[in-house]
């Protein structure tokens, strides 16, 4: 059941291979945990695409492409799931990590973040706490990157067991007929 929801959202590999835009990648796209849908290759590319949500640098699904093709995970999981911090999450998740990198190095919150929406304090306000927010987005994305692999590798092993007693289950039904 997994398998088949996830196949609905999942581009052809096929289809993928022959664009010409991906021709300069050449036989990396070939490899074939890329597009399998294992408990591995998913479960690396949830860890993959929640991680590289959380780095604050344009271009997060190059990056989760490029962590997908090194670590042989599935490609479009790890790129789909970059998409958790969006214009609309990436406030409340951004801060979230502020405020964790605040609590790590050990600064109160309260007296080190104000927001003026001006070209200003873009300039100082980001110079002054680029650390604990760098350091937040490290540790809220290991975390979540973490967090995300086990319920994957947990949801797979309960779908996958709960199938093994209803096959089981029909086995010895037909036996009793």
């Amino acid at each position: 059941m997994a398998r088949k929801f996830i196949k609905h959202f999942v581009p052809d590999p096929d289809w993928v291979k022959k664009q010409r835009s991906l021709q300069f990648m050449g036989s990396l796209l070939h490899e074939p945990n890329l597009w399998h849908l294992t408990r591995h290759s998913v479960s690396v590319a949830a860890f993959i695409g929640f991680f590289v949500a959380f780095i604050p640098l344009p271009g997060q699904m190059i990056i989760a492409a490029g962590l997908a093709l090194l670590l042989r995970a599935n490609l479009a999981v790890s790129i789909t799931l970059v998409w958790v911090t969006n214009p609309i999450t990436m406030p409340p998740i951004f801060y979230l990590a502020y405020n964790v990198g605040h609590a790590v190095i050990g600064l109160d919150v309260s007296e080190a973040f104000e927001f003026h929406l001006s070209w200003d304090w873009i300039v100082a306000g980001l110079s002054a706490n680029w650390q604990p927010f760098v350091l937040g987005c490290l540790l809220c994305g290991m975390f979540f990157g973490l967090l995300a692999t086990t319920i994957v590798r947990l949801m797979w092993r309960w779908h996958t067991i709960k199938r093994w007693k209803e096959r089981k289950d029909q086995r010895l039904q037909r036996k009793a007929k």
